[in-house]
């Protein structure tokens, strides 16, 4: 306890501990989250040979099997995540662990057990969200769910990706120091947050903690094992119900209402069956007319209209319908971003951030012909999902975890007003200074 319990020693011991249980959870979930993503795949290509053509089909194997599978590709996660804690709070460690970070997070109105589902977050807000059961009071329980979702999560990784290449090309120090920001933003963001709640709707101080320190012993792997169980059959049920629900209604708005391929698309195939199949341009072709109907279709479709509808709000950001489009539908998960983007401004839907799809990102271009992501668009983009509310699966388990949809809404729209004030005050002043 004199090492563990230390102002300066223990913080190291507890860093150390820390990182290494989220080295585990990384190195040791990558296989099973790889194979149920390949038995999705699976399960979709089934009910695509399976069923016939028609919406139904589109609706089980892009709906519901492909929205479903974002989420509980996380499951994993969660059970190793709650394994390892439990295994923890056995040995008689998290409780010190608890007393050490107290000191320091008690400045900003939250307790020290608040570090794991905080830390948890940096890799998925669900099972962040999920830690803070850790937590005795109901008020502190409170601040660190709601403000747990704005630690940067794995999602937001390959837009922060996009957006920092399309600032600083070829300055990969640049890049790198900008990267870490972000993390940083999101970070300091959630402590003054959860200060400002302490201080204001959730008023009052951390509880002091009081706790007796447990006695050290070898930790139950029956009782580990028991409490992974429980919190994945807890997050399964939510995503068989309300993320199912999201996934269904967010897949419709993107489908629908179809559109009838474009007169440029069906020239370029009539084209492409002129050539012989080893002619390289014949796959070519294909691919841009399959590209120009897919952009036709997100522009078509009633999550299309919706951006352009809502494109006046986002035009003070240096955002127009193309990047509305892409942050409404990002809405469903951040990591949408991209591949909505690759779409809508060449390429195919292709999520993985490479040299191809970053390349086609930055020659995108407005409707009048100007650059469509300048210094003080991309600037304003990546602060503003850095901060902003852009995952309902994560909405969907604050309501759980809260006990009422109350909780939900307010952390929507508090962080949607944080994160556009933030990214408008970003814009606009880059452009008052000068920012190309």
């Amino acid at each position: 306890d004199r090492l563990f319990t230390h102002p300066a020693l223990g913080l190291l011991v507890f860093i150390a501990v820390m990182g290494g249980l989220f080295y585990t959870l990384f190195a040791l979930a990558t296989i099973p989250m790889d194979l149920i993503e390949a038995t999705f795949t699976h399960l979709g290509d089934l009910s695509t040979r399976l069923l016939p053509e028609g919406p139904v089909r589109d609706l089980v194997s892009q709906g519901i099997i492909g929205g479903v599978a974002g989420t509980v590709v996380f499951l994993p996660q969660i059970c190793l995540l709650f394994f390892l804690i439990s295994l923890l709070e056995d040995t008689g460690y998290l409780a010190r662990a608890a007393f050490v970070m107290d000191r320091v997070l008690r400045r900003f109105g939250l307790p020290g057990h608040a570090f794991v589902p905080l830390l948890t977050s940096s890799a998925c807000a669900l099972p962040g969200i999920m830690a803070t059961r850790l937590i005795p009071d109901r008020r502190d329980r409170l601040a660190t769910i709601l403000v747990a979702p704005l630690m940067s999560c794995s999602a937001r990784l390959p837009v922060y990706v996009l957006l920092t290449s399309l600032l600083f090309l070829s300055q990969p120090l640049r890049a790198a120091a900008v990267f870490v920001a972000c993390y940083l933003l999101g970070a300091v963001t959630a402590l003054v947050t959860a200060a400002v709640f302490g201080r204001t709707w959730l008023k009052g101080d951390a509880r002091p903690m009081v706790l007796e320190l447990p006695t050290y012993k070898w930790p139950s792997l029956r009782n580990a094992l028991y409490t992974a169980k429980d919190q994945g059959l807890a997050f399964l049920q939510t995503a068989g119900t309300v993320i199912m629900a999201i996934c269904i209604v967010m897949w419709w708005l993107s489908a629908y209402p179809r559109v009838d391929p474009t007169p440029e698309a069906n020239q370029l195939r009539a084209r492409a069956e002129t050539l012989a199949d080893a002619d390289p341009r014949r796959e070519t072709w294909v691919t841009e007319a399959d590209r120009l109907d897919a952009r036709a279709a997100q522009r078509g479709s009633f999550a299309g209209r919706l951006g352009r509808l809502a494109e006046p709000v986002f035009a003070p950001l240096g955002f127009d319908a193309q990047l509305t489009v892409g942050v409404l539908t990002s809405f469903l998960a951040r990591e949408v971003f991209v591949s909505t983007m690759s779409v809508l401004v060449g390429g195919s839907g292709d999520a993985d951030v490479d040299a191809g799809v970053i390349e086609r990102i930055r020659g995108a271009t407005r409707d009048d012909g100007t650059a469509l992501f300048t210094t003080a668009t991309s600037a304003s983009m990546l602060v503003f999902f850095v901060l902003a509310m852009q995952c309902l699966p994560t909405l969907a388990v604050t309501r759980r975890e809260s006990g009422s949809g109350k909780y939900a809404l307010i952390q929507l729209a508090y962080m949607s007003t944080l994160a556009y004030a933030a990214a408008l005050a970003v814009y606009q002043g880059l452009r008052l200074g000068g920012a190309a």
